[in-house]
């Protein structure tokens, strides 16, 4: 009840009281007090609800105004002056960059792939100091369709510094029914090394079959669509169409799609401690030609690679941040059709139809939160060569490469590790080379979470 209501409740009481309680001046006396300390009461109550009726009135007047300055919700932040203010700072696009370097020393003086032609990138690198590659990531929201990324690296080659656009694409981010659609530059899922940036890599070099087959990475330039099924376990298909410029493409012409992807796999977990996953990919380029070995092979024709991939990972305490280990492997076959021309032999152009195959398979232990173990084994199978090609780069002298690694790291966040590695390589018979990496990598700014 109100202090007024009260106090009415209070007069009427006293008002209406019997004159047995009291004589009848002292109760007209105490009638009249009663009256003016009403009186007096309501007319400070009329007081002040006046005054909130004029400050409530001022409040509106002013927030009138401040409304008639700004902008409406999605409308032009432009005053006017003939100076522009930027009041939006919806464009705030997530900014990293990745600092890796290195020191290598070899053993051997060349390293050399007996019964394959290999791009550039399956080189081993520079002996000695050096920066290795430094990435400039730039991704954000473009809308609520569309996201948009681009990757540049700053890579040191032949003492000068090459810029290299490694992935620049727009990705869709809500179409119905898990369907994703990618266009632009980029890595495409094939396998599973390939889709991943080299820092994201348990060791600090590519297998020897994916620098072989892939020459470290495959990104073209093409639209590549996607799909997660609606089954019980992670059931993905996808598939690209890109214009062939890349390593074992390079011969794209025109408007001709020069090679295509497609892909599929499955995963999922088995209790608590444990994931998996399966894949089957195939990369076709139809009617490439691809130089290699510095541009003095050259290959004409059609080439086929089918890659089967498998990753398992296990938490022995079911907590991968304290204790993981990971179980991954890659096989490859290529099926390749057209001609051959090693101008450092002086072949000439020689038909060849066969097939090349490899494989690698690794595991790495998490043993302590920050520190890791890893063992790898890498082997390759060139084809059969035609009399033509004897003593070429396709003719392995009846020797298969292989490599074997060891490697321990040390990541004392997810923004900083470092790594010691030890490769011995013989990829050419009587040609073994014992190698020692010592490599970081630091991530600055923002950097998505890397995937499975």
């Amino acid at each position: 009840m109100s202090k007024k209501l009260l106090l009415a409740a209070s007069v009427a009481v006293i008002m209406n009281a019997s004159p047995a309680l009291a004589g009848d001046a002292d109760l007209e006396a105490l009638r009249g007090e009663i009256r003016a300390m009403q009186q007096a009461y309501e007319s400070k109550i009329n007081q002040l609800e006046q005054k909130v009726e004029t400050l409530s009135a001022q409040q509106n007047k002013t927030a009138k105004r401040v409304a008639a300055t700004e902008p409406a919700a999605g409308g032009s932040s432009i005053p006017a002056t003939s100076e522009r203010r930027i009041n939006d700072n919806s464009f705030n696009p997530e900014i990293g960059v990745i600092l890796q370097g290195q020191h290598q020393s070899f053993s051997a003086d060349t390293s050399e792939f007996a019964g394959f032609a290999v791009g550039e990138e399956a080189e081993r690198g520079s002996e000695g100091f050096g920066i290795d590659e430094t990435e400039l990531n730039f991704s954000a929201n473009v809308d609520d369709l569309f996201r948009g990324s681009a990757t540049v690296a700053l890579v040191e080659e032949g003492g000068s510094t090459e810029v290299e656009i490694e992935e620049v694409y727009v990705e869709t981010t809500s179409l119905p029914y898990g369907l994703q659609a990618k266009a632009g530059r980029f890595f495409s899922e094939l396998g599973y090394l390939n889709s991943h940036h080299s820092h994201a890599d348990d060791f600090a070099d590519r297998p020897l079959p994916t620098r072989a087959f892939l020459n470290g990475n495959y990104n073209d330039d093409g639209v590549q669509v996607s799909a997660v099924l609606p089954t019980d376990i992670y059931s993905e298909i996808g598939g690209g169409v890109y214009r062939g410029d890349d390593f074992p493409g390079g011969g794209a012409d025109g408007n001709d799609i020069g090679s295509w992807t497609a892909y599929g796999r499955v995963g999922g977990d088995i209790g608590d401690d444990t994931s998996w996953r399966l894949g089957l990919s195939t990369l076709q380029v139809e009617g490439g030609q691809r130089s290699a070995n510095e541009d003095m092979v050259v290959f004409d024709g059609d080439s086929g690679l089918y890659i089967a991939d498998a990753r398992m990972v296990y938490a022995p305490t079911g907590n991968n941040a304290e204790q993981e280990i990971i179980f991954q492997g890659e096989y490859f076959h290529r099926d390749e059709d057209g001609t051959y021309d090693d101008m450092d032999a002086g072949t000439g152009a020689v038909a060849y139809d066969d097939n090349q195959s490899g494989w690698y398979a690794q595991s790495v232990y998490k043993f302590h939160p920050k520190w890791r173990v890893g063992a790898r084994y890498s082997q390759l199978y060139a084809g059969d060569v035609p009399a033509g090609l004897a003593g070429s780069a396709l003719d392995d002298s009846g020797h298969n490469p292989w490599g074997a690694s060891a490697m321990v790291d040390w990541t004392n966040s997810e923004f900083s590790r470092a790594r010691v590695q030890f490769n011995r390589e013989e990829l050419s018979d009587g040609n073994e080379d014992d190698q020692i990496i010592l490599q970081y990598i630091m991530s600055l700014g923002a950097h998505g979470a890397h995937a499975y």
